[in-house]
């Protein structure tokens, strides 16, 4: 077996009414499916849910389960709130720009462009208190071969010490990739 793509993605959301209006309205998902059921299929347990269904492009589906009998939603206390997010690739920076411009217009807090030296991106929440990332790729090819050249490296010895890898230190420094001009002149 293969896997052919990711089929969707779930999290959970206060509103499902709201959750729409706000992937519609400001990241230009369409709305594609809902279920609701009053029991869950899998385990038969009574539970009421909603499931909505938006189309994140190019075959991607972000899903959401608003679940009216349960607790209210929390986070992992344990977990920083970066850590846990959704990204979202757009086409370029300009695209970055006017959408946080857009997103700050309607009174939605961003954070960036931040600068990850192989793609930029910006961050905000939704409705849900979920983050989310847009990023616009920036590497070039002699970058990411690079990067893929010392990945096993990397892990092999994350994995050991538990401490940051140099391998790739290069990224954050002006010493160019073989082959590309220095972070900040590209």
């Amino acid at each position: 077996m293969q896997i052919q793509r990711i089929h969707h993605v779930a999290y959970r959301c206060r509103d499902a009414r709201e959750t729409v209006a706000f992937y519609r309205d400001h990241l230009g998902m369409d709305f594609v499916l809902a279920i609701a059921e009053d029991e869950v299929p899998s385990t038969k347990a009574p539970d009421p849910y909603m499931h909505l269904f938006m189309d994140a492009g190019a075959g991607n589906v972000l899903a959401f389960f608003e679940l009216p009998n349960s607790p209210p939603m929390g986070r992992d206390a344990n977990t920083p709130d970066w850590v846990q997010h959704i990204a979202f690739k757009v086409g370029s920076v300009d695209d970055l720009i006017a959408t946080k411009a857009r997103l700050e217009a309607a009174g939605i807090d961003v954070v960036g462009p931040t600068d990850h030296a192989i793609f930029k991106s910006i961050y905000f929440f939704d409705p849900n208190g979920h983050r989310l990332e847009l990023a616009a790729d920036t590497a070039t090819p002699e970058q990411m071969q690079r990067l893929d050249e010392v990945k096993w490296a990397m892990l092999d010895e994350w994995s050991r010490t538990k401490r940051a890898p140099k391998h790739a230190a290069w990224l954050h420094s002006a010493e160019p990739a073989a082959g590309t001009a220095a972070r900040g002149d590209a």
